[in-house]
């Protein structure tokens, strides 16, 4: 979910840099990039998954 945000705020700064759009002083495309790169830094940490990096996966708890 993290990771699709992180798409979305990539693509709405590509969509204001290229038209030349501007939105204020805080709403600029270096801000949401920015913003990208945490939601691709916490995506990548984990952050945001189905299931809890602290369990054991789903295979190993299966007896045999």
């Amino acid at each position: 979910m993290v990771a699709v945000i992180a798409a979305v705020l990539f693509a709405l700064a590509l969509i204001i840099d290229l038209a030349g759009i501007t939105l204020g002083a805080v709403l600029t495309p270096t801000n949401l990039v920015t913003a990208g790169l945490l939601c691709v830094a916490l995506h990548l940490a984990g952050i945001g998954t189905n299931r809890p990096s602290w369990r054991r996966p789903a295979w190993r708890s299966r007896r045999r």
